[in-house]
């Protein structure tokens, strides 16, 4: 994409947004609600036209050169799409009938459970089990690209495993993979390049790594606790960066819950409990973990509800 535009009555839900997406690569574009993201990834998809700018799939344009790329690209819609009085089997081997050559249906059913309810309509079905059943729709007609948004929602956690499993399987046979989450956890697990939007920008691009900004050594953690609200962040700040330890930054993302982020080690966190004793403050659950890619995502989009 490049300097795509979408207005939705007059008002602009993406503005001049630019995106690439590699075959043998997941990409996951990343973005609060109402950022722009799905209507981005249905201008890729065809099922919305830009207002300006350029997209293209596989070399074409998705609204006038649809017909010769629906057989190439996969799509799993947030909500389906599908039939809802049609049984689980009987939509999946309709997708699958318009494919010169599919998957094998048995193994692709065996691979994300689909046999324990392919005789149940859509509409019994649970999330978890609607979205297994529209990831194997998109994926049916062996794509070069396939669009996923939010593909293991509602799922458990057995399901999710094999969803990624999957996922990974189609980049490692050179499937452009589009990726939409709101489960940073998924996207760090996943994702080889990172897309992040806000207000119809990207704002934010790179690998994982790339955006946690941890070197080779993974120096880089945070020391999570809890503790009275109002601390003095700038104090305990300077307290962690003693003895050359520069680098550190202390947060408060919730009243009374802390993050500092730096060169965490058993130093730190020892000067870490001196620093509270010595404010005469008690707290709970320090844990000590890296810097995670939704610690960068809410850095970058803000804590406030949208």
């Amino acid at each position: 994409m490049r300097g795509l535009v979408k207005r939705y009555g007059g008002r602009a839900v993406v503005d001049g947004l630019d995106l690439e997406a590699r075959a043998g690569a997941v990409t996951a574009v990343l973005g609060p609600n109402g950022a722009g993201k799905t209507t981005t990834v249905e201008c890729c998809e065809g099922l919305r036209t830009p207002d300006a700018g350029t997209v293209r799939v596989l070399g074409l344009d998705p609204v006038s050169d649809a017909r010769a790329l629906r057989p190439r690209v996969g799509v799993m819609l947030q909500d389906g799409g599908m039939p809802t009085g049609a049984r689980a089997g009987e939509v999946l081997r309709h997708v699958a009938a318009m494919y010169a050559a599919p998957r094998d249906l048995g193994l692709l059913s065996e691979r994300l459970g689909l046999d324990a309810f392919a005789r149940t309509t859509v509409r019994r079905l649970s999330g978890g089990q609607r979205q297994r059943l529209a990831l194997a729709a998109a994926v049916v007609g062996r794509p070069e690209v396939v669009f996923l948004d939010e593909p293991s929602a509602g799922m458990d956690p057995q399901s999710r495993r094999a969803v990624w499993d999957l996922v990974r399987e189609l980049r490692d046979d050179g499937v452009a993979v589009v990726l939409t989450t709101h489960l940073m956890d998924e996207a760090e697990d996943l994702a080889d390049h990172v897309h992040v939007v806000d207000h119809g920008h990207v704002i934010a691009s790179g690998t994982v790594r790339e955006l946690l900004a941890v070197d080779e050594r993974d120096r880089e953690r945070t020391v999570r606790f809890d503790a009275a609200p109002g601390l003095d962040r700038a104090a305990l700040s300077a307290a962690l960066g003693r003895d050359g330890a520069d680098g550190w930054a202390v947060t408060e993302p919730e009243p009374g819950s802390y993050v500092a982020s730096g060169p965490a080690d058993a130093r730190a966190v020892a000067r870490l409990a001196a620093w509270l004793a010595d404010a005469g403050v008690l707290a709970s659950r320090i844990t000590v973990g890296r810097r995670t890619l939704e610690d960068v995502f809410l850095d970058l989009t803000g804590r406030h509800l949208r």
